[in-house]
């Protein structure tokens, strides 16, 4: 930081009374230096970055900043205001002000600043001796960290002087003592770890992996704050935390957002499941590359998805990272999409695909108009499945620039009768056309309209060219076949089916194996007019994934000594979830015991779903659990199949764990219930 911020740079009286007014004041002081080439170009990027999230902080601070075209190397101004300045901090007024300014796509600048800042303005010291300095050279030396007495006019003192003047020495003793108590109290302060979870759905890994991180942070006496990046957004960590933070943990299946927020950290990054299973493991971890000084480096020139993972990692990996982008924004238009069209067929009969456009005839007193009503906005919200998956397989790949392609793409796909195989394809396609084209140098002049105009026009035209001339016939040809297939499954191979997608479903309980089937499914139902075939799919991949959390519950409410407290009280919510269709309801069992549940799981999955094609089932809402049964075709033998998987898989469980050794009962263990062998520990397989 030491040529960032000058005596030049700082202003002790700061009479400036708005934001507005303290950046201007701030920002000619930059202009005056030539590190700011367009003073009111400069201030209207801060004001769009201030009008993101106010940039005030707890304890009287304000941290205006940016990234600018017109800002020409990093540059650092401190201004102090005595009648403080509303920045937007929960606490009042700030009367520390930063402005930091950083060039347009200098990341890791911009963050190595704020980071840095942000770690010292957590010091009391630091802030104080800020607010009692009364030289500005000074104040800007100790913001750069320089020692005592060092400024920027003199030359007659420096760090490096092997003579000092008498008094000097004093000033270094006090100096020395100071920095002893801050090393001191550096030591006490517990180590500080930051973490993002995220999943392909966004609803139950994303949570539970949290609190798995949360609850293991408290036993080991450290400070952890998990930012969920759920299926309804995320709330940003403050950065003031990230930059205090020690450490990093990264846990998920789909890319982390705003993942240069964490550039310069000690980093784990992993799935979402290894936080829930092994969440002591990644602390230990992180604390390991934070005592080695392993550092992640700046990663806002990669893609999302080649930021979000380790650097050994396959391409086989990252396919599946991209793909899983896709599903996770698609699951919700299946799941409001099937609903709503099974209501319509519910309320109006099988006959309402037929009915006239609810524009042209709608009788508020007729149950068929609302039936048409449901059913039609039903098939508007499965319009959209193939696009959104195109759309978000190659945002994973290419972050924003990828949308446009990817959308026009799944578009095409739908008008050539391509399907979902034709979405996947466009997806990958435009996510790769785009970074090919980010990889050509341009100049300086035209990267400003690159996002806006080049890469979408040049993008969406490759991609529907290769779409409609090239690849889209073969293309919808295999998806043509595939669907004949289907229709035509019958006796002995329906039966096999049904049970090959049981098992998948069981296999990683909500993780990539699980999403495959579930897509496999839904993806028969997303038409207006489903064949038969692809309802029983349908059906029984519901039927299959509501096996484990039910089973889990049975077992622990018929034999609850073999389980602990914990998981008793985890099966009474297992009832809910499996009810629901949320396999994630075993997770817990399964990370506790996955050589007993897991397999389990799987066999009872199996049989259920062999049951319900045998039985000829059918089910056109792709979600809902036992809420939808009177949507479903042959709802009481649906229920028997169901209920066959959920004894076959509860009995499994309870045979295998009563065959263990038992374990020695340690002291204060929960009513006597023996402590789990170090087998039941191991992580779920994935």
């Amino acid at each position: 930081m030491s040529d960032m911020i000058t005596a030049e740079l700082v202003d002790l009286d700061l009479s400036a009374d708005t934001k507005e007014a303290a950046a201007r004041a701030l920002a000619e002081r930059m202009v005056a230096l030539g590190r700011v080439t367009d003073l009111d170009g400069f201030l209207a990027d801060v004001a769009a970055r201030e009008a993101q999230m106010p940039t005030g902080l707890d304890g009287g601070i304000g941290i205006p900043h940016c990234r600018s075209e017109h800002v020409t190397e990093p540059t650092l101004a401190f201004g102090r205001s005595a009648a403080g300045i509303d920045f937007g901090a929960a606490d009042g007024p700030a009367d520390l002000i930063f402005l930091i300014a950083a060039p347009a796509g200098a990341d890791e600048a911009h963050l190595t600043i704020l980071s840095s800042l942000a770690r010292q303005l957590m010091n009391a010291e630091f802030t104080d001796a800020l607010r009692s300095v009364g030289d500005a050279g000074a104040a800007a030396a100790l913001i750069r960290g320089e020692e005592a007495g060092s400024s920027d006019s003199s030359g007659s003192s420096s760090s490096e002087d092997s003579v000092a003047a008498p008094g000097a020495a004093s000033a270094g003793a006090a100096t020395g003592t100071t920095t002893a108590a801050a090393a001191a109290e550096e030591a006490e302060r517990p180590f500080r770890v930051v973490a993002v979870t995220s999943c392909p759905t966004g609803i139950a890994h994303t949570y539970m992996a949290a609190e798995s991180l949360e609850n293991a942070g408290r036993e080991a006496g450290i400070e952890i704050v998990v930012e969920t990046q759920g299926s309804a957004g995320f709330t940003r960590l403050d950065p003031a935390v990230i930059a205090a933070a020690d450490g990093v943990i990264f846990a998920h299946d789909v890319p982390v957002r705003e993942k240069d927020r964490f550039a310069g950290k000690p980093t784990v990054d992993t799935g979402v499941k290894a936080a829930i299973n092994r969440p002591a493991d990644l602390i230990t971890e992180v604390r390991g590359k934070a005592e080695r000084g392993e550092v992640t480096a700046a990663v806002s020139g990669d893609t999302p998805v080649e930021r979000g993972g380790e650097s050994g990692e396959g391409y086989g990996t990252k396919l599946r990272t991209w793909l899983m982008s896709g599903v996770s924004y698609m699951v919700p238009f299946v799941a409001a999409g099937g609903l709503l069209i099974a209501l319509g067929f519910a309320i109006g009969g099988y006959e309402i695909n037929e009915a006239p456009s609810v524009m042209d005839h709608f009788v508020w007193t007729q149950a068929d108009s609302w039936g048409a009503l449901l059913f039609q906005i039903g098939g508007v919200a499965f319009g959209f499945l193939v696009p959104v998956l195109a759309g978000y397989i190659a945002y994973g790949m290419a972050d924003r620039p990828g949308l446009v392609p990817g959308f026009v793409g799944g578009a095409i796909s739908l008008t050539i009768n391509a399907g979902f195989l034709g979405g996947l394809a466009a997806g990958l396609i435009a996510g790769g056309v785009v970074i090919a084209i980010q990889k050509v140098r341009i100049p300086a002049a035209l990267r400003g309209i690159m996002p806006v105009v080049v890469i979408p026009l040049i993008s969406a035209a490759v991609v529907g060219f290769l779409m409609f001339v090239v690849i889209g016939k073969p293309i919808a040809e295999a998806q043509k076949g595939m669907t004949d297939w289907l229709n035509g499954l019958t006796g002995t191979n329906a039966v096999l089916l049904g049970a090959l997608l049981g098992l998948m479903m069981c296999f990683d309980l909500g993780g990539p194996v699980n999403k495959v089937a579930y897509t496999f499914a839904t993806a028969g139902i997303a038409v207006a007019s489903p064949s038969d075939s692809a309802m029983k799919i349908m059906a029984a991949v519901m039927a299959a994934g509501m096996v484990p959390p039910l089973a889990m519950a049975l077992a622990t409410t018929v034999r609850g000594k073999l389980f602990n407290r914990t998981e008793r009280e985890n099966g009474k919510a297992a009832w809910v979830l499996g009810a629901s269709f949320i396999s994630e309801g075993t997770i817990p069992f399964a990370a506790a015991d996955p050589l007993r549940v897991i397999p389990a799981s799987m066999v009872g999955g199996a049989v259920t779903g062999a049951l319900s094609m045998t039985f000829g089932a059918t089910l056109r809402a792709p979600h809902g659990g036992i809420f939808v049964v009177p949507l479903i075709g042959n709802p009481f033998l649906y229920l028997v199949a169901i209920a066959a998987g959920v004894c076959v898989t509860a009995a499994l469980v309870i045979v295998l764990k009563g065959l263990r050794k038992p374990a020695p009962v340690a002291t204060g263990a929960d009513e006597g219930t023996p402590v789990p062998p170090a087998e039941s520990k191991q992580p779920v397989a994935a």
